[in-house]
């Protein structure tokens, strides 16, 4: 119907404390969800950076954590939000760090913006995505 507003699209998942068999089921849902969304390239960018959110709140918190995608034509919000306060600042990690260190990095230099905002308990890290060139 002409004008009618296009209505979001929208994933959320729950993930345990410590339960990194979440990020591959959490990542292809996503994957599932965006099917030919934005630019080529621009669904592997949300994957990676998806990835990296949910790894970090459960690597380092105690608690679990909740991931909310939300899809329209031109941009992709991810929100991935745990319950302990506090977030260090994305640092160059050392190259004798292996992979680790690398997740903020990467959405820093990845996503189109990004931020945290703190909630009574804990934080909500997102990040958005354009989806175009």
């Amino acid at each position: 119907m002409a004008g009618e507003a296009t209505k979001p699209t929208q994933l959320l998942r729950k993930v345990g404390c410590a339960d990194l068999t979440a990020v591959p089921e959490v990542r292809h849902a996503l994957r599932a969800m965006l099917g030919s969304w934005g630019a080529p390239g621009a669904s592997d960018v949300a994957e990676l950076l998806t990835s990296e959110l949910v790894t970090n709140a459960l690597v380092h918190t105690e608690h679990g954590a909740v991931v909310t995608a939300t899809v329209l034509p031109g941009q992709l919000r991810v929100e991935v939000r745990d319950f302990v306060s506090g977030l260090d600042s994305p640092r160059v990690p050392h190259a004798d760090d292996g992979t680790h260190g690398r997740g903020l990095v990467l959405v820093q230099a990845l996503a189109d913006s990004w931020g945290v905002e703190n909630h009574g308990v804990g934080k909500v890290v997102w990040f958005e995505l354009s989806g175009t060139d």
